[in-house]
């Protein structure tokens, strides 16, 4: 447990501190620009220079202010971010807190976020600011349904709440838990891929319906994580910066720290529940165990090293796919916003749960 918390508390500014300089250089990229050069080879150290300028800066109160929901706020929003992460599996028997309802925890954790943004919201006593804090309470709280139904769709079809017991069902580990994989789901084709491994076991492959399933969840979490398109409630062209207007220094930066590691921990997520988790992407084949050389052995080292390598390098792709996502398409306004979430992702979900109980059925 010790030692998954300190990887995390470690790991979340690393990747924010590259993640901030990656996306200023996907974004340069798009649009044919170079980005950060200055600070540093190819500007290296342009986000370490911004991080230490913002810890220089003054703290700022607003004198009108809530002095106490301003400055609790920041602290509130990440603290229920980092708690998510307590239940992510690393890897085999490498997991913070192994919780039956680890789904349902970090679902329920997670929504305390936006009582932090409408802390720095209400508190900041700022007419943008207080905009900011309603756009991002209506977003986050309309999308947590589209978002729930395919991890709902995902849950039936694994038959289990524990984020563990979901990774190892994905994978040639699947004996562990007492699984067996068959293709496509269904048990009448006969073929069983429990010792291929690789993508073969992912939810998305054995249930080819929890594709779409993913999709509606991605785009769930970018409204979750406050990402472009669906960045309203930080909308620099109508509310300035939204509910973090009034913010500088310090807690300015524990929001941003915040808000990348929200796109993490949602990446971790989507990973565990429909691509495999930690297991590897690569199947055996014949005498080519590819499967196994790149799982480790269970119950040593090699199987958690191999475990964090697939995850996390997951994640940081769908992470990437935010970046894209953010720097290809324009953002929505607030009625197109609502229309997306309740007259298609919601029906959608409903429909996809729907047919992940029937092919629950016929799995029986």
């Amino acid at each position: 447990m010790a030692i998954v918390l300190l990887f995390f508390l470690l790991f979340i500014p690393l990747f924010a501190l590259i993640g901030v300089y990656a996306e200023r250089k996907v974004s340069a990229f798009m649009q044919d620009r170079l980005g950060p050069m200055e600070v540093g080879k190819y500007g290296l150290l342009q986000t370490l220079a911004d991080i230490l300028k913002l810890i220089m800066k003054e703290d700022i109160i607003p004198t009108a202010a809530n002095k106490i929901l301003f400055t609790l706020a920041p602290v509130v929003m990440f603290a229920s971010i980092f708690a998510g992460f307590a239940i992510i599996p690393l890897g085999p028997e490498f997991i913070g807190s192994s919780a039956a309802v680890g789904v349902f925890f970090l679902l329920a954790i997670v929504a305390l976020d936006i009582i932090g943004v409408l802390m720095a919201g209400w508190g900041s006593n700022n007419k943008y600011s207080l905009y900011g804090a309603m756009r991002a309470a209506a977003q986050m709280v309309s999308y947590e349904v589209p978002m729930g139904l395919s991890v709902l769709a995902a849950v039936m079809i694994s038959q289990s709440l524990d984020l563990q017991e979901i990774s190892m069902q994905q994978g040639i580990f699947a004996s562990e838990v007492g699984t067996t994989n068959y293709l496509f789901g269904l048990k009448a084709t006969g073929i069983d891929v429990s010792q291929w491994g690789g993508i073969f076991t992912w939810n998305v492959f054995k249930a080819p319906f929890l594709l779409v399933a993913f999709v509606i969840f991605f785009i769930a979490s970018l409204a979750e994580s406050n990402r472009a398109p669906f960045d309203l409630p930080e909308a620099e062209s109508e509310l300035i910066a939204g509910y973090i207007i009034e913010y500088s220094g310090a807690r300015f930066a524990f929001m941003m720290l915040a808000e990348y590691a929200a796109m993490l921990l949602v990446s971790l997520l989507a990973s565990i529940l429909f691509l495999g988790g930690w297991n590897t992407p690569l199947p055996n084949i014949g005498s080519f165990a590819l499967a196994d050389w790149t799982s480790g052995t269970m119950g040593e080292i090699s199987a958690i090293l191999w475990g964090i390598f697939w995850l996390m390098g997951k994640a940081i792709l769908l992470v990437f796919v935010q970046m894209w996502v953010r720097w290809t398409y324009p953002r929505l306004r607030v009625d197109q916003l609502m229309g997306l979430c309740w007259k298609y992702l919601t029906p959608i979900s409903l429909v996809i749960v729907f047919i992940a109980g029937v092919w629950r059925l016929l799995m029986i």
